[in-house]
């Protein structure tokens, strides 16, 4: 095997040792995966602005996210069915997240629960919630991540309905997987390291849902009920009942939009995430990197703005940063490492982004992320603002 250097690296081991199906649900996107497409292909666009001569040695990449000290400008993204690309998956990623000093999001949709990754970590976490049509379930979780001392709670507001996924479809991608399928028993029985990890692992569902959401008491109930809850009505009245219930800092994940934006600070929204779901909902739409200049320039003075979406190295989270971004979310590339290598896999991941940033940073003559702005992109490229 070659000798693995870069995030590209850890995807190509992901792949292999991987079931397809779960391996296809992070690597893919919606339709014609043009958005997923842009988010790397519109980073690539930014050049940087090369500097000499420049004192460079006290780079420092600390940094506060919502008030909390970070190493870095980086928080692992919400990634639903984590546990099923390796055993325990949620946990591995949390520690990791915490042994480099940055943030975690759980999923709703994870296979380990609240309190599965509350007894395993030694600090708290953020947990990231979909709004579903049983109310009284959605003020139970706010509640479970309150007990749990979840630092941040982070709505996801761009999931009213479902984008299809194509790949997902013809994989016959299933929580817990189908094995009655052959193609999948053949692929899933191929992959023996993988298919043990999950015999390990202390969950094989859905874990904050089932037994705890109407109608979810088996694991076919639980599919069937969770694809019937995510709610066409959710609204800003939502978001108003949900900044009453929870105390703590609170986070819109899935704004693309100015206009979303203003109404997101007036609705308290302590932090903004500008995603597109990474490719994985309204195909079509711009890439994350597109859309946030102008909601920087907006809002940023008066909430934190996030990026999700194409930040798969350290120059990319660079780029964001550049153009107004006070942190970036990883949830590709997270899971490519955890399912490359597990908990090491993402400790690998977040040091070659940590590693990729502070050279870019050294070779643009910036020491720290404070200093970071347009000014270390090229001239063409530091008045680029696209629609």
């Amino acid at each position: 095997m070659k000798e693995i250097t870069c995030i590209e690296d850890l995807r190509e081991l992901h792949r292999r040792k991987t079931p397809k199906a779960f391996f296809d649900y992070v690597d893919h996107g919606s339709y014609a995966e043009q958005t997923l497409r842009a988010n790397t292909e519109d980073l690539q666009k930014l050049h940087f602005r090369q500097r000499i001569l420049v004192d460079i040695s006290v780079r420092n990449q600390k940094t506060t996210i919502l008030g909390e000290p970070a190493n870095m400008p980086l928080i692992l993204a919400p990634v639903g069915s984590t546990g099923m690309q390796i055993g325990n998956g949620e946990i591995l990623a949390c520690r990791a997240a915490q042994a480099a000093g940055i943030p975690y999001t759980l999923s709703t949709m994870s296979i380990c629960s609240i309190e599965d990754v509350a007894a395993n970590v030694e600090k708290p976490f953020w947990f990231q919630l979909y709004m579903m049509k049983d109310r009284g379930f959605c003020r139970s979780l706010i509640e479970r991540a309150s007990a749990a001392k979840c630092s941040a709670l982070v709505l996801t507001v761009d999931l009213q309905i479902l984008g299809q996924r194509h790949m997902d479809i013809k994989n016959g991608l299933s929580v817990p997987p189908d094995l009655m399928r052959l193609k999948n028993f053949i692929d899933f029985v191929s992959k023996p390291r993988w298919l043990l990890s999950i015999a390990r692992a202390k969950r094989r569902d859905f874990g904050n849902v089932a037994g705890h959401l109407k109608g979810a008491d088996t694991l076919n109930s639980t599919a069937q009920r969770v694809s019937e809850q995510f709610d066409p009505t959710l609204n800003w009245s939502d978001v108003k009942l949900i900044r009453d219930q929870w105390k703590g800092k609170l986070i819109l994940k899935g704004i693309m939009d100015v206009d979303d934006a203003e109404k997101a600070v007036n609705a308290g929204a302590d932090a903004i995430v500008v995603s597109n779901h990474g490719g994985r909902q309204l195909d079509g739409a711009p890439s994350s990197i597109a859309a946030l200049p102008r909601i920087a320039g907006a809002v940023g003075t008066r909430t934190e703005v996030l990026i999700d979406g194409g930040i798969t190295s350290g120059q990319n989270l660079m780029r964001a940063l550049a153009l107004g971004a006070k942190g970036a979310m990883i949830g590709k590339a997270m899971v490519y490492g955890l399912g490359a290598a597990g908990e090491e896999g993402v400790r690998q991941v977040i040091g070659y982004i940590q590693k990729e940033l502070d050279i870019t940073m050294a070779l643009t003559g910036v020491n720290t992320v404070s200093e970071i702005d347009r000014r270390v992109l090229a001239d063409w490229a530091s008045n680029w603002a696209p629609v």
